[in-house]
């Protein structure tokens, strides 16, 4: 389980994630990394779900990205569109995050795009609670970057699955 939020802000998109692996009731690894930047597209996602999926599932929105020309819109369905119908990816449950400068969405595995309302967004076990917690910190003078930290660190001190280790990266 996981706690990805993205923050989307003035001029600056930030999406933050913790570092906790866990297999049931029992840490595995404090530190993982699952958020990314795509350098190449100006493109950061981050993942809910396990480890070798979301490496497949970077890799194959990377390759959409170059098929596509950078537009995060038509890659995030094109992956959506592969998600929910290649056999071994369809068994995937999972979420991804992903953003540019212009745009955000969730992509799941059963072919949903979804375009936030608001500039937010949260998934993963601790997902509602940092969405919550950003939402409200969005009226505040903090920047994207320190809601983001905030609001992990709300779910963390609610959220058994999440910790605060955060991975950051912007756009």
């Amino acid at each position: 389980m996981t706690t990805i939020v993205l923050v989307r802000k003035k001029n600056d998109v930030v999406v933050a994630g913790d570092g906790q692996v866990s297999m049931g009731n029992t840490v595995i690894k404090s530190t993982a990394k699952k958020v990314r930047r795509i350098e190449k597209r100006d493109v950061v996602a981050g993942f809910a779900g396990s480890t070798a999926d979301a490496l497949t599932l970077f890799e194959r929105l990377e390759s959409k990205l170059e098929k596509h020309a950078g537009n995060l819109s038509r890659s995030a369905v094109e992956l959506a569109k592969d998600w929910r119908t290649d056999k071994y990816l369809r068994r995937l449950e999972a979420l991804m995050a992903v953003a540019d400068k212009e745009k955000s969405f969730i992509i799941s595995g059963t072919g949903d795009v979804l375009e936030p309302e608001g500039d937010v967004i949260g998934i993963g076990s601790g997902g509602n609670y940092a969405l919550a917690a950003a939402k409200v910190l969005m009226d505040t003078d903090m920047s994207a970057e320190e809601v983001a930290k905030k609001a992990i660190k709300v779910a963390s001190d609610i959220c058994v699955f999440t910790n605060n280790n955060l991975n950051i990266e912007k756009v």
